[in-house]
């Protein structure tokens, strides 16, 4: 690259935060690249969780360097800092900058990377069960996306992962409601509730409790032959539970002749 650019990259950086990147950065004669100096700038500050500094390095690569084919790096790794920073705000900056990514390079060999980071930049704001589950249904849809456009990715464990938690999360929040019914002995709700759950996500990790109190529900409202296959997958899918007990009693009641 001509020297001007190589000047103007070192006034870049001499200005970055007003002082927050190192004051002491010499660029030595013969040194390499502009771009690669703030990538590799960037890159350290990340490693170092100084996500502001790393933000400036790679916001100047990204803006100033079109060409650079450290630009589609520095992108994913302005996501990366956001996502580091671990803010509400800064989460949905993430989601921003990994779906231009994706916009921008989408045969990129790292479009896969850039896909679960977007995914995961909605997992990170999940809230509790017994709150809005908006951004868990925006974490499947693009866990979703990555399943569908990535099956060889290296990554798919970790994708898979991320999917099991925020369905997790999705199937407990109605699990709650349904308990809640069943609590106030409201069986007609808490069964529609717990069906819910086993037709949308039969693999939900917390099914045995499901399982029970779907169970329960069958039997509280004289449909016991309806109850009895709940409580033998209870038995037949968990080695242990906290219901295994209370299970082994009902299904000796219900075989009984």
């Amino acid at each position: 690259m001509s020297g001007i650019r190589l000047i103007a990259a070192l006034a870049l950086v001499a200005a970055i935060g007003g002082g927050c990147a190192a004051k002491n950065d010499v660029l030595p004669v013969g040194t390499v690249d502009a771009d690669k100096f703030l990538f590799d700038k960037g890159t350290a500050a990340a490693k170092d969780r100084k996500w502001l500094n790393a933000r400036e390095y790679f916001r100047n690569l990204v803006d100033n360097y079109p060409q650079s084919p450290y630009r589609p790096d520095a992108k994913l790794a302005l996501g990366d800092t956001y996502i580091g920073e671990h803010t509400t705000e800064s989460l949905l900056l993430a989601a921003n900058e990994f779906r231009e990514f994706l916009t921008f390079y989408p045969t990129n060999p790292r479009a896969d990377y850039a896909q679960l980071q977007l995914a995961k930049s909605y997992t990170e704001q999940m809230l509790a069960p017994e709150r809005d589950q908006s951004s868990t249904k925006d974490a499947v849809k693009e866990i979703e996306i990555f399943l569908q456009r990535f099956p060889n990715s290296p990554l798919m464990p970790e994708a898979r992962k991320l999917e099991r938690e925020a369905k997790d999360r999705l199937s407990e929040a109605s699990y709650r409601v349904g308990f809640f019914y069943f609590r106030l002995r409201y069986y007609p709700g808490a069964i529609d509730r717990f069906r819910e759950v086993l037709t949308t996500d039969p693999a939900y990790t917390n099914r045995d409790a499901v399982y029970y109190h779907l169970a329960e529900s069958l039997y509280q409202t004289k449909q016991k032959p309806e109850a009895l296959p709940y409580y033998e997958r209870l038995l037949r899918e968990f080695e242990k539970s906290e219901y295994l007990e209370a299970t082994q009693k009902r299904v000796t009641e219900l075989k009984s002749p």
